[in-house]
């Protein structure tokens, strides 16, 4: 049930009558016909845009449409009031049981009240985290894990069939660097002097590493030359590093569903495959780059041929390089068979989660897909994930050096718990700066919103456990049978529009990509409901249970028990766990 998808069509229809009628000319488009919440609640239940939208191409005034309009809705049983305000937007208020049906209709669906089906039939790829296996994943990653996993979840939640892939960076010069570090550990571990030179990976995380590799080498690769451990230092580090990432993403409830790894890139041949058929394509030919705009070219710079990508074609600021000087490929040319495989997999929707130092790689990915994406079927899309600044007592804080220069990621859950480093990571924009204190996250206040919603949540368990006490069914079949035009009072209203916003908000979110808004939303949610327990306070009528009225406390259980599935719906999204009860 979408209310809000449901009145629209109300307003298409009428606004068709008045074609038919000849108040409107034929070959309207209301494509962008909208109805939505207004943003003031004093102006109404809904707010149409058609008078607005539909003025200029059919050659009248906005406020004209909206009186021709107004009539019309006005006549359906559903409607109060349509009143013109404005220019020509037109408020629309609501009958009470209108919002009062939206209560049955959670109970009746559950959890899936607010699933849509605009992703039916579509896949979706979202690849997340994807940091170089040199090292355990810091508070940065946390983040992007977080936004990818929900985003995911989201997608899944409004249709589509997802796909969570995580790219594993061991193709490059650094996976040489943490095996060259591990050496280094190794030696330790046998007792001998060892060296993390500059340049080297220096966190004592791979202490542990270099004492398993004792234990599986002896002292077999001690003084032997670097070409004969080097390919056996590099596998096992590269698999414990793995296997740590595996493990901290796990307890984040991060689950990815494919690991691919750019090193099966290189030794696959997949790489040149993959150039081959661009160059069949036109995508691939030799030539000269310019010098870098903007700045004086290196002393050592000179004008050579080369293999090149045709990302201006596609807009990128340049052509980008697939091989080096020495034949070895670029950074560029394991993106580009990445992506081509990815299209090639015959994904609807790709979705790349970037950290915010990475911000320089949107065009050249943007024009990767647009140029392999021959049919233009591919939405491609790319999310920065920005900066987290740790607090604590309000001053910056520093807890571990045991990784190095960074704060991994499992101390930030060993800290607080994985529910509530998931819910603050989507308390602001992936592209705003977060702000992580470790004292408000665990403040149990309206100011805290991971408590916020969990309390709202875990109220509504203990409305149902004294109602229970009480001999008061709370089944939800029951509750969706009540008498819910007891729930009259506009606290009580308030709660139940709220609740119709959500299989709204829920498409609004996926067609932008945008999970924070799920939180947002729950913390609105919340805030409505705490709002009506407060005032129950005062007003004993409002209560949800009412001594010795078993008809209306089962109509007021049903609103708060609808609070509840919706806040669990959107938790789920995001990967949070519903309370039953605050401690």
């Amino acid at each position: 049930m979408n209310l809000f998808t449901e009145i629209r069509a109300l307003v298409v229809a009428a606004l068709e009558q008045m074609q038919a009628e000849g108040a409107l000319p034929q070959g309207l488009d209301f494509a962008n016909v909208a109805v939505e919440p207004p943003r003031d609640a004093l102006h109404g239940d809904m707010a149409t845009n058609a008078a607005m939208v539909l003025a200029k191409p059919a050659g009248q005034k906005p406020r004209d449409i909206a009186e021709g309009l107004a009539a019309k809705l006005a006549a359906d049983p559903r409607i109060v009031s349509a009143e013109v305000a404005g220019p020509g937007f037109l408020n629309l208020t609501l009958t009470p049981s209108v919002w009062q049906g939206v209560v049955a209709a959670v109970l009746g669906q559950g959890t899936d009240f607010g699933k849509s089906d605009m992703g039916a039939g579509k896949t979706a790829n979202v690849e997340y985290v994807s940091a170089n296996p040199t090292g355990p994943l810091h508070v940065g990653h946390c983040r992007g894990a977080v936004f990818g996993d929900a985003l995911a979840g989201l997608l899944e939640y409004a249709g589509y069939d997802v796909t969570r892939e995580y790219w594993i960076n061991d193709g490059g010069a650094q996976v040489d660097v943490l095996a060259r570090s591990a050496y280094e550990r190794y030696r330790e571990a046998n007792g001998l002097d060892f060296e993390v030179k500059e340049g080297l990976y220096p966190g004592d995380y791979l202490v542990p590493v270099g004492e398993a590799l004792k234990e599986k080498f002896g002292d077999s690769l001690i003084d032997k030359p670097e070409s004969e451990w080097l390919d056996a230092i590099r596998e096992f580090t590269m698999a414990a590093m793995m296997q740590q990432i595996r493990e901290d993403l796990a307890a984040l409830g991060v689950k990815m569903d494919v690991w691919s790894s750019e090193r099966s890139y290189y030794e696959s041949g997949k790489i040149e495959r993959t150039l081959e058929e661009l160059k069949e394509k036109g995508l691939i030919y030799r030539g000269t780059l310019e010098p870098p705009k903007g700045k004086a070219p290196p002393e050592d710079w000179e004008p050579r041929e080369q293999m090149l990508f045709k990302a201006t074609e596609y807009g990128d600021d340049v052509d980008r390089p697939v091989q080096k000087s020495d034949g070895g490929w670029t950074y560029f040319a394991p993106d580009l068979a990445y992506h081509y495989d990815k299209v090639k997999r015959g994904f609807d929707v790709i979705i790349d989660v970037f950290g915010a130092d990475h911000g320089g790689y949107v065009k050249r990915m943007k024009a990767i897909v647009a140029a392999l994406d021959a049919e233009k079927r591919v939405s491609f899309d790319i999310k920065l994930c920005q900066l987290v600044k740790l607090f604590k007592n309000g001053e910056p804080f520093k807890m571990s050096k045991r990784a190095g220069t960074f704060i991994t990621l499992r101390d930030v859950i060993d800290q607080v718990g994985p529910d509530v480093t998931r819910f603050v990571m989507l308390t602001r924009r992936n592209d705003a700066p977060l702000d992580f204190d470790f004292d408000k996250v665990l403040e149990q206040s309206r100011e805290n919103p991971v408590f916020y919603v969990q309390y709202a949540h875990a109220r509504v368990s203990s409305v149902l456990r004294r109602a229970a006490e009480a001999g008061i069914a709370t089944d939800d079949a029951i509750l969706a049978s009540a008498d819910l035009s007891l729930l009259d009072h506009e606290a009580e209203i308030a709660v139940t529009r709220k609740l119709a916003e959500w299989p709204r908000l829920v498409e609004i979110a996926a067609r932008t990509n945008e999970p924070h808004r799920i939180a947002f939303y729950l913390y609105e949610l919340a805030g409505e409901f705490h709002s009506l327990w407060n005032r129950g306070n005062e007003h004993p009528e409002l209560r949800f249970i009412q001594d010795g009225d078993a008809a209306t406390s089962q109509a007021k259980i049903a609103l708060a028990r609808s609070v509840a599935v919706v806040i669990s719906a959107g938790l789920a999204i995001l990967g949070v766990t519903p309370a039953e009860e605050m401690r």
